[in-house]
């Protein structure tokens, strides 16, 4: 799968918006990527999780032994990944503010677990995953997404990150935010915000 076969299908799925956002992060942007709008279609989230696995270096990708994702946006991404190694597939979840495992979900002492997000933006949730899945015992051996906004992640204290995609967006502060400057009012539509 192409950089451009990625992007076509954020677009076709009506999932590459363009506005004024306010992202969980915290950020602003001209561009949001509404990954629910692609996942939902299994043809498509199947085949983007199959193409973010392939782009793990193989010797890596065979250590791999359960996939991890954060509530909500990478259940389906941690899935599908699970789904193309043939692997077993949990998610973190915020217990009183902090991402841990639930739901009867255990890892072996030392387990190698690759962690799965749908979009990238500061790392926040991915870093507080890892922190979860080595909390749990676990060892995270990789970190994949399926689109980078980061503009410049090369790995998350250590641990590899592999995206699918990396698509250099525009973010901003709230204080140094063109848009706002402009009087416009940014919406939160992602999961923790405006539905």
């Amino acid at each position: 799968m192409t950089a451009d076969d990625v992007v076509n299908v954020y677009k076709n799925d009506g999932a590459l918006l363009q506005g004024h956002f306010l992202l969980s992060s915290g950020l602003h942007s001209d561009t949001y990527l509404q990954s629910a709008k692609v996942l939902q279609n299994p043809e498509h989230a199947a085949a983007l999780c199959a193409a973010m696995v392939a782009g793990i270096p193989a010797d890596l990708r065979q250590q791999i032994q359960c996939v991890v994702g954060p509530a909500m946006g990478a259940v389906l991404v941690s899935y599908e990944c699970g789904r193309a190694l043939g692997l077993r597939s949990l998610f973190t979840e915020r217990e009183n503010g902090e991402m841990v495992l639930r739901r009867g979900f255990a890892l072996s002492p030392g387990e190698a677990v690759l962690v799965v997000e749908d979009i990238t933006t500061t790392g926040g949730s991915t870093r507080e995953c890892i922190a979860a899945v080595e909390a749990a015992g676990g060892k995270v051996v990789a970190s994949s997404a399926i689109i980078d906004r980061s503009a410049g992640f090369q790995d998350f204290d250590g641990v590899p990150f592999y995206p699918l995609l990396r698509l250099p967006v525009r973010t901003w502060s709230a204080e140094a935010c063109p848009l706002c400057a402009a009087g416009d009012v940014p919406v939160k539509p992602g999961s923790r915000g405006l539905r």
